[in-house]
This record gives C-alpha cells, sequence and structure tokens, in this order.
C-alpha cells in the first residue's frame, strides 16, 4: 500500500515547516523572469510601464522592487539572489534573463521569446529542477522584433523556432538542479549538454548579487560579497546581509570569480557620470567586451560571479557545482560524496512525494504532464514587493516623481504594502498576481501544500491588501478593476479538498476567511447593482475581449449593462458563503442566521435572473433557450445582446445540492427557510427544486431550471457550437458564420468566432475571449455538472455530442470535459501534443517530445496553446483534472 503524501519524507518537511519547526520554505523559486517593464519600474508621468523601464535597461538599471534571473532562487525577502548567465561567444549580451516583446511590439501583444521548462519541483523546495534551451548561434533579437512589427492582428507570432536556430540541435540544454541538505544550505549542480554535430565553447556565469535596497533610503546597510581561498583550488563567495547574516557561495575548482555593484550604469543609460566604476552590467562589458576594468579587482563588491569556460564535445556534457550555505566548510570539501548523495536523495523523496499525490492508476503520460504541472505551479512562486504610497510619492535618495501620478494608476490604493511570497499566474508574462488566478491557484496547490493555498487566500484579504471598502485588488496594471468573486469558492474548496484528502477540517482558516469574505461581499451588493434589482454588472470581469465592446468603458449615457456573467458570479458567491455559513454553524448555531441571509439573497438573484412574472424581462432568453447580456435603455427597453459565449454558460456554476436530512442539524436555518418556503412561493419558485427531492434525498439550489438545464447542454455540447475536441469554447463556433452586429449611437459593434489569437487590440490584444478554451471556466462547468449529476442522479441523460445519439448522465459529460482538457497535454498515437500544433520537433525530437508547455489558453478548434506559455497557473487546473481522472 503507498504511503499518503504526509507520510513521505516531503510530506513530514511540509508538516515542519507548516509548524514554523524547521524553515524549508526559506529559500524557493521566487525570482521572477521578468521585472523590467512592470508597473512597479514605472515612475513615467503617464504610466507606460513597457517603455520607461526596457529589456535593453535591464542588464544595467538597477530593480527597485524585485529582481530577475534564469532559473534562480533567493530567500524570501529576495535579499540575497542565485541565478544564471550565458554567453555562446556569439550574443551580444550576457543571456541573463528571457527575452520577449513588449505590448506595442508584438502582433498579439507582449510574448516571450524563449524556450524554458520547469521540470521537477517539491512544496518545500527540496528539490528543484529547470531546463533552458539556449541556441549556439548568436539570439536573433532584431530579427524577431523586426518580423512581428511586420506582422499583423491576422498572423501568427514569429517564434524563436521559426528563425531555425534549433536546427540540427545546434543549442545547449542547460539544466539546473537545487536540493536541500537543510533549511539553510543548498547544492546546485549545472548541468551543460551540447546537442548539436560539433564541440561548442559556452561561458557559464552562476551569479549571485544583493537586491539593492541601499539606493532608495538613508541609512540603509549594504551588504558586501568578498572572494575567498578554500583548499585544493576552491573559491568561495563570502556573503554578509544584515538581516542575513553571513552566507558562503562555494564554488567548484576552476571558476574565475568576478565582481561588481548591483548599481545603475547611469553612464550608458542617461550620459551621467557613474558613482562608482563598477555598475550592474559590468559582467557584459568584462566577458563580451573584454574590458578588465568593468570589474573590481580588488573581488569584492554586491554582486558576484563564478566563470566558467566550458568546452562541451558534441553529444556530450559538462557538470559544475556550487553551494550556498550558512557553513563555511573551511577544510572539509562541500563538493564530496554527500553533495551527490542530497541530490540523489532528493530528488528520490521527490519522486515519492508524487507517486503519493498523483493518482496512481494514471497513464505514465498522465502522471508526467501532472508532475510538470505541479512544477510549474511552485516555480511560479514569486516574491512580489509593492509599496504604493513609497511608489506614488518617490524615495527619499531619488528624484521626485511626476505630479500626475498622484491622480493616476493605483492613486487610491496607498494603503497597500505587498512584500510576500505569492503565486503568479506566468513568471515572464504576468509576474505580479491577480487575484481571480490566484483563486484557481490554490485549488491546485491543495493537493500538494494544503497550508500555502490557506495563507495565499488569507492573505489577499489582509488589510494590506484588500481595499477599506472591501475591494479585493485585481492586479498591480490597475488594483480596482474587478475580477471575478471567486475568492469564498477557493476558500470553500481548499477547506473540503483538505479534509477529504487528509481529514483535517481547518475550521478556523474557514472563519478567518469568512469574516473579511463579508466585507467583500457587501462591496459587491453596494457597488456593483447599478438599479438595486439584483442583477449585476462588473465590467470585463476577467474576460477580457468577449463582448461586443470593452465592457469595462463607460457607456453611452442612459445605457445600463445588465451582465449574465456578473449575476451569475453572485449567485455563486451566496452560495459558497451560504455553504461556509453551514460548515460553520455545525460548530457554532450562531451562524445559522448568517446561512439563512445567504440562500435568501440566492433566492432573489435567481428571481431577478429568471422573472417568471414579467416574461422577457430576466436574462433567460425564452425563443433562443439561453442567458444573454441585456443593455437597458434610459426609455425603459432592454435589448439582449444575443451572443452565445461564456457569459451565458456562467449561471451553470451557481448550483449546490445537499442531502436533505443535513438541513435538519441546522433548526434556526430550517425555520427560516420553511418560512419563506411559505410567505414568498413567487421567489421561491424561480430556484431549480429547491423542495423537489432529487437521488438520496438531496435538494438542489440552482439559477438554471432542469428544462433550461436540457436546452443549454444542447448548444453546450454541439461541436458545431461551443463542444471542442479540447473542452468547451469560450465563444460559439455558430458565430463563425454569423457574426454578432449592433448598431447603436452611430456605432457598429461586431462579434466574430475567433478561435486563436485575438484580431482585435481590445485589452491590449494579448488575450482573447472570443473562441479559444480556458481552464478556469471549463473547470467551473465541468465541478457543476457534476453537481447536477448528484441530484439528478443516472436517469437525467442528455445527447453527448449533441446530435450523435450517444445519450452520457451528467457525471459521465463532466468526464469527457477533463479527458478532452487534459488531451491538449498528452501525446497522440503519432507522439503530436495538440498544445503544439504542428511542431515536429515536440513530436520527434528527444530532448524535446517529453516537454510541456501549460498556456494561458488553447485554439478553439485545435488545442494549439496560446497567449502566455508558462502560465502553469490556472491552467494547471490540469493536475486536479487528472487527479479526478485517477
Amino acid at each position: 500500500m503507498r504511503p499518503r503524501p504526509a507520510e513521505t519524507a516531503e510530506g513530514r518537511r511540509v508538516a515542519a515547516n507548516d509548524a514554523r519547526r524547521e524553515h524549508w520554505n526559506r529559500w524557493g523559486p521566487y525570482l521572477s523572469e521578468r521585472a523590467w517593464g512592470t508597473v512597479r519600474e514605472d515612475y513615467s508621468p503617464n504610466g507606460a510601464a513597457w517603455n520607461y523601464f526596457p529589456h535593453d535597461h535591464a542588464r544595467s538599471r538597477a530593480f527597485r522592487w524585485n529582481e530577475d534571473g534564469l532559473g534562480g532562487i533567493s530567500d524570501r525577502h529576495q535579499l540575497l539572489c542565485f541565478a544564471l548567465a550565458l554567453w555562446n561567444g556569439r550574443d551580444p549580451i550576457l543571456k541573463e534573463r528571457p527575452f520577449g516583446l513588449n505590448n506595442e511590439e508584438g502582433n498579439h501583444g507582449e510574448d516571450v521569446k524563449e524556450y524554458w521548462f520547469y521540470l521537477d519541483a517539491t512544496p518545500t523546495h527540496s528539490y528543484l529542477k529547470y531546463l533552458y534551451k539556449y541556441p549556439h548561434a548568436a539570439y536573433p533579437y532584431v530579427h524577431l522584433l523586426e518580423e512581428n512589427r511586420r506582422r499583423t492582428m491576422d498572423d501568427p507570432e514569429y517564434e524563436l523556432l521559426d528563425t531555425g536556430i534549433f536546427d540540427e540541435g545546434r543549442y545547449f540544454d542547460v539544466f539546473v538542479e537545487y536540493a536541500k541538505a537543510s533549511p539553510e544550505d543548498v547544492v546546485i549542480a549545472i548541468t551543460v549538454f551540447n546537442r548539436g554535430p560539433e564541440a561548442a565553447t559556452l561561458d557559464l556565469l552562476p551569479s549571485v548579487w544583493f537586491r539593492n535596497t541601499w539606493s532608495w533610503k538613508p541609512d540603509r546597510p549594504r551588504p558586501s560579497a568578498a572572494a575567498a581561498e578554500r583548499p585544493a583550488g576552491r573559491r568561495v563567495i563570502e556573503l554578509d546581509e544584515a538581516y542575513l547574516g553571513r552566507r558562503y557561495l562555494h564554488v567548484e575548482a576552476g571558476a574565475e570569480l568576478l565582481f561588481t555593484e548591483n548599481e545603475t550604469n547611469a553612464s550608458r543609460l542617461f550620459g551621467a557620470p557613474n558613482p562608482s566604476p563598477y555598475v550592474k552590467d559590468a559582467f557584459h562589458r568584462y566577458v563580451i567586451d573584454r574590458d578588465a576594468s568593468a570589474v573590481n579587482a580588488a573581488l569584492r563588491g554586491t554582486k558576484a560571479a563564478a566563470r566558467f569556460r566550458l568546452e562541451v564535445p558534441a553529444g556530450g556534457s559538462v557538470r559544475r557545482r556550487l553551494r550556498l550555505t550558512e557553513e563555511p566548510w573551511e577544510k572539509d570539501d562541500p563538493f564530496g560524496d554527500a553533495f551527490g548523495e542530497t541530490l540523489a536523495l532528493r530528488k528520490a523523496e521527490a519522486d515519492e512525494f508524487y507517486a503519493a499525490v498523483i493518482a496512481e492508476r494514471l497513464t505514465p503520460e498522465q502522471k508526467s504532464v501532472a508532475r510538470q504541472a505541479f512544477a510549474g505551479m511552485i516555480w511560479s512562486k514569486q516574491f512580489y514587493k509593492y509599496d504604493v504610497r513609497r511608489w506614488l510619492d518617490g524615495d527619499p535618495l531619488q528624484p521626485k516623481p511626476p505630479e500626475s501620478r498622484k491622480k493616476g494608476r493605483n492613486s487610491d490604493w496607498r494603503h497597500v504594502f505587498n512584500a510576500d511570497i505569492l503565486s503568479m499566474p506566468d513568471t515572464w508574462e504576468f509576474p505580479w498576481y491577480a487575484a481571480w488566478d490566484l483563486a484557481f491557484h490554490c485549488v491546485v496547490f491543495s493537493l500538494v501544500d494544503a497550508q500555502f493555498a490557506k495563507d495565499q487566500l488569507v492573505l489577499m484579504l489582509r488589510e494590506w491588501y484588500m481595499h477599506p471598502n472591501g475591494q479585493i485588488p485585481a492586479y498591480e496594471w490597475n488594483f480596482a478593476d474587478v475580477n471575478p468573486p471567486v475568492h469564498a469558492w477557493a476558500a470553500l474548496r481548499v477547506f473540503q479538498i483538505e479534509r477529504a484528502k487528509t481529514g483535517n477540517a481547518d475550521y478556523a482558516f474557514l472563519e478567518r476567511v469568512f469574516h473579511k469574505l463579508l466585507l467583500n461581499f457587501d462591496w459587491w451588493v453596494n457597488r456593483k447593482d447599478a438599479l438595486g434589482n439584483n442583477i449585476f454588472q462588473g465590467g470585463f470581469l476577467g474576460l477580457d475581449n468577449i463582448g461586443i465592446f470593452d465592457r469595462n468603458m463607460r457607456l453611452p449615457e442612459g445605457w445600463v449593462l445588465s451582465q449574465a456573467d456578473g449575476t451569475s458570479w453572485m449567485a455563486m458567491y451566496c452560495l459558497n458563503l451560504l455553504g461556509m455559513a453551514l460548515e460553520l454553524a455545525s460548530k457554532d448555531p450562531v451562524y445559522e442566521d448568517v446561512a439563512s441571509k445567504f440562500w435568501e439573497h440566492f433566492v432573489y438573484i435567481a428571481y431577478a435572473v429568471q422573472r417568471p412574472d414579467v416574461p422577457g424581462d430576466g436574462l433567460w432568453d425564452e425563443q433562443d433557450g439561453f442567458f444573454y447580456d441585456e443593455i437597458h435603455h434610459e426609455d425603459g427597453r432592454q435589448v439582449p445582446i444575443r451572443v452565445r459565449s461564456a457569459v451565458g454558460l456562467l449561471p451553470l456554476t451557481a448550483v449546490v445540492t445537499g442531502d436533505s436530512a443535513l438541513i435538519d442539524r441546522f433548526p434556526s436555518f430550517k425555520r427560516r427557510m420553511q418560512w419563506f418556503f411559505q410567505h414568498r412561493p413567487d421567489l421561491t419558485g424561480s430556484c431549480a427544486s429547491m423542495t423537489a427531492h432529487g437521488k438520496h434525498e438531496r435538494i438542489l439550489m440552482s439559477v438554471v431550471r432542469p428544462e433550461q438545464l436540457t436546452r443549454m447542454l444542447g448548444y453546450m455540447l454541439d461541436e458545431s457550437e461551443f463542444l471542442s475536441p479540447y473542452g468547451i469554447r469560450s465563444v460559439s463556433q455558430y458565430h463563425r458564420d454569423h457574426p454578432y452586429q449592433l448598431v447603436a449611437r452611430q456605432q457598429n459593434f461586431r462579434l466574430d468566432y475567433e478561435p486563436g489569437e485575438s484580431r482585435t487590440k481590445l485589452f491590449g490584444g494579448n488575450s482573447n475571449w472570443r473562441g479559444p478554451v480556458w481552464f478556469p471556466l471549463n473547470y467551473l462547468i465541468l465541478e457543476s455538472l457534476k453537481r447536477y449529476h448528484m441530484y439528478f442522479g443516472d436517469s437525467f441523460t442528455v445527447e453527448c455530442p449533441t446530435g450523435s445519439g450517444r445519450r452520457m448522465t451528467l457525471h459521465q459529460v463532466a468526464h469527457e470535459l477533463a479527458t478532452r482538457l487534459s488531451n491538449i497535454f498528452l501525446p497522440d498515437a503519432t507522439g503530436r501534443r495538440p498544445v503544439f500544433g504542428g511542431r515536429e520537433i515536440f513530436r520527434t525530437d528527444p530532448h524535446w517530445k517529453d516537454l510541456v508547455l501549460f498556456h494561458e489558453y488553447f485554439h478553439g478548434d485545435n488545442g494549439l496553446g496560446l497567449g502566455a506559455s508558462h502560465q502553469t497557473g490556472w491552467t494547471g487546473l490540469v493536475a486536479k483534472l487528472l487527479d479526478e481522472l485517477g
């Protein structure tokens, strides 16, 4: 019998870390792949973040808020960082960070143009493995810029593979492995493979540096790095920092140590004199320009590197070892037998842990996808610092920011002070938290590190994140944007998953988030119900360009948009808070009253959606059998926007089912419920099957009625409409031949089915909700189908696909959707993974074919990965789907 995760060596480390007995999470993969072009580093008068701090500045300019690097790690306060730098002898600059195009340069917005893979990771970072593919030839910076600028939005993106630079295997595979001998002792193995037909030279510069904390505030102590000698030609870099104390980076023999300062090269960037001759980009000048004066001959500074000149034979490999630790190793060898034993042991323990986590009955390919998904989730834990007040007002030792910022971006969020490890959507394209993305991340994290998932959800509700008015911050580009209210759903699911997996029912966590969510719920009710009729707005609500116009912009005078998705999210919110209240009421009957409040609020919303007493006044369109957004005109007219999109499917997610006997445990709640049924049948009749018991005497609370459910699923499971071979499309394929158009106020609004990249610049053009498959909504729909099945049982069947004659229960439909979604990443009979489209190298090359990328969204017809390429955030939900399939 295989052990449970908690019984493995890694599981015991997770428990020790959670209890704060051992601080295994002090060091981790907290270093972003991109810190340039972010809002935090933008001090421009007009908020042009991409242009204020471009990629060209990153090698020479000290970051204010956080650092970046290739495959790096840092302490949890990011005071000390370690990462790779590489040079193939041909590039114009060292490769210290992935290169990509900004939003204006890419034909579909910002896009990274590199290939790296997160191969493995454990929750305590006791073992991490990373792969970067580095070409032998000069990296085509200019060519990628020019070709992507030349292309239109109707063209596909031009990627690094399209240049032919990896042909004939002329590249290095650079693997980095980290293994912790203890919480403060990290062994580092860097293995470089030459996949090409000829020997090749590589400069490998593992680098260690301090985040610049001293250039912004007076009296901030400056840390230091200095060289020291050890026996047998070993080198060591002694690292001193006020908070961390002394650390050592031990370097295998054969390296040249280089030192400089992590300070801006003002001379290069701004034509101003440098206070010191040693600046951030010194290693570029020393290695590439052979300028010996660029580095500090005294072997001291705040940034250091160990330079190895490697000759890697054709088809061969070279390994170099380092060790970051508290131990000085004055006499003993840090690279003795124990080094390799630690690496092997932690790898074996990672295997043991995931053998316990990942369902045993899955195929080897499914297990590999799940493990890489978990790895990507863990590697996406990043240090994030943003003090909005300080950012707006400026630093004492720096020029005063433009006055325009005082009324600009995030100026109403001066209370925000973030300095935490957060789960990011993507380490390059989105190196900042997004509230609704994070909610989905936590559901996946609950399978491997439930405490981290809970801590993340709590953090978003703390006073230094949540606005005093109750709004949860959306993301740094505009904290005041409105994201779907899925925080309660995630908190309840994390609670339920942990209880099911471990037996631990963490009521303290549930109570803690519940009270804060009450504030957020009130914010929604008071801010996003413009007409006071329980029909909600909210703007784009995370679905970017899914509407025929930008739903975040002010509508023409006299218009109010009633949103089917905003209203459905609020109905779902009510049910989630109801579920939480009843869980808490099982321990404290006081919560029964609150449960009654959310049940009744759900009933009011369901009534507003349906309006059975005024046909045509709700959001349900009886003629089409679908839910639509509606425009309310000042003269009282209501015009449905007849777009068949995920907006109209979201009412499916506002559903909960439970055992009718459960209600008997809550007498106060039951009495109020019965009173409401008796005295307000006009309202309760709008909710599906509130009194009629289903399978096993269950009750159902749902916005969607059974007869509506059948009609909606007819669309959703129709392969000519929503059902793709790879999940549910965000917009029906019907609109390919029948684009929706609305002419109003001398404007022509139009929506077409666009299964791939967006063909409009709406919301920057770097995402598309007009046809592709997105994991978060698919996952919510899939969960909801299971709930409906729990009520209806096997007697309720639908055609799947529509018109096929094949009947399925709703549980079987959910299984079918999960299979289609996971197939995006699995090889077919020919070895092709849909996520990579027709790229032959991912099908046949032994050094590529087992690698997986988890994209932001997927082509609605062929499953090709699109958008951000390392969005192991919510696309990491595939690990949860595989867990359920297994």
